[in-house]
């Protein structure tokens, strides 16, 4: 039976890799983006040496994109610093660029790249803004870590203190590009903890992972919260030096990690954070995003929209032990206090730091 194009919805680095492997296959695909450009996401600003390979495979030259070199990892709780060695050469780059790039090889590369917005979804029925309704035998959600309605990740309604995310960019300043350097930063406060990278233009990419009730404290305010960890860490208030407080932050609530989607909807193949969402201190989402993209792509080659089912149990496994590990490391960082001795332990054993970023990745 001839199988028709699927739809893409989202155009992220997991919708786009889906895109390239269909139109490396000979099947164009239509890619659902909103927006008429590329921006920024709200987290994805590292590229692990993982990462940097499955980009390679794409076709995507990822340091020839300009990205800021990493090589090593510094993290800080409790007033001491602990740096550790990455086990390959790592990269900070903006999600605009990464993303700019994925959607210009899947277009040169045969699918077809639609800038609307989606509305809500019934199945694998799409209505758009316009009021457009798609239908399709196969659809590939890749909304990251945004919900579409009519098909949005459950919700952990009970918790009663949930995680939100949090991202600003830094301008280039020669301090806090002397002091990161070729670093990630992990600065690790009670229930949460802010990453910083450099970018390729010199920007510093500030995230956060924070509790509802740590962001309440500094009165619902991400810039009073970024003040507040300041004064309380002279290290973090020498890279935010000269912090604007008028900084504009993105922010998305309850973020669901730890999540992965064992099932799904009849053709439908969950990519990225719709499969799989990893702590964001593991510097694995993007890894994830891809992989998820290469193994639904071979799946519905081989087995058409009824591959869904089998793809889903499959990514599920193979995401199980990366989020467990990252889900471990999350809970430590958010009581500095219990994450003194381990984090010392992982910087001075040798091959200690290198076994971690291991057991994260996919």
């Amino acid at each position: 039976m001839r199988r028709t194009p699927p739809l893409i919805a989202g155009g992220g680095p997991a919708g786009a890799a889906a895109a390239i492997a269909l139109a490396r296959a000979g099947v164009r695909a239509t890619l659902l983006e909103k927006g008429d450009g590329t921006g920024d996401a709200i987290c994805g600003g590292f590229l692990s040496w993982a990462t940097l390979d499955r980009l390679g495979h794409l076709g995507i030259d990822a340091p020839a994109l300009g990205g800021h070199a990493v090589s090593r990892l510094a993290l800080f709780l409790g007033g001491r610093e602990h740096v550790l060695t990455l086990p390959g050469p790592a990269l900070g780059l903006s999600r605009r660029r990464l993303d700019s790039a994925l959607l210009a090889r899947a277009a040169a590369q045969g699918a077809e790249v639609r800038r609307v917005a989606i509305r809500s979804a019934e199945g694998r029925a799409l209505t758009l803004v316009s009021g457009e309704r798609l239908s399709c035998e196969t659809l590939f959600l890749a909304t990251g870590k945004h919900d579409l309605r009519g098909l949005a990740r459950p919700k952990d309604a009970a918790s009663p203190d949930p995680e939100l995310g949090l991202r600003c960019r830094l301008p280039p300043a020669s301090q806090s590009a002397r002091l990161i350097a070729d670093r990630i930063e992990l600065h690790l406060f009670d229930r949460g903890y802010l990453g910083l990278v450099l970018q390729e233009d010199g920007s510093a990419n500030a995230c956060l992972a924070v509790r509802k009730s740590r962001l309440a404290e500094a009165g619902g305010d991400p810039a009073t919260l970024m003040t507040q960890l300041a004064d309380a860490a002279p290290a973090l208030a020498d890279r935010l030096a000269g912090f604007d407080a008028a900084t504009r932050f993105d922010a998305i609530g309850h973020v669901p990690y730890g999540w992965r989607a064992r099932s799904s909807g009849p053709g439908i193949f969950r990519l990225g954070d719709q499969a799989a969402v990893i702590p964001s201190l593991a510097g694995e989402g993007i890894g994830i995003a891809l992989a998820s993209a290469d193994l639904a792509v071979r799946h519905w080659l081989s087995q058409g929209p009824e591959g869904a089912a089998a793809y889903q149990r499959q990514f599920a496994r193979a995401a199980r032990r990366p989020l467990a590990m990252a889900g471990l490391l999350k809970a430590l960082a958010a009581r500095p206090a219990l994450a003194a001795l381990p984090a010392a332990l992982i910087a001075s054993v040798p091959g200690t730091a290198a076994l971690m970023a291991r057991l994260t990745r996919i």
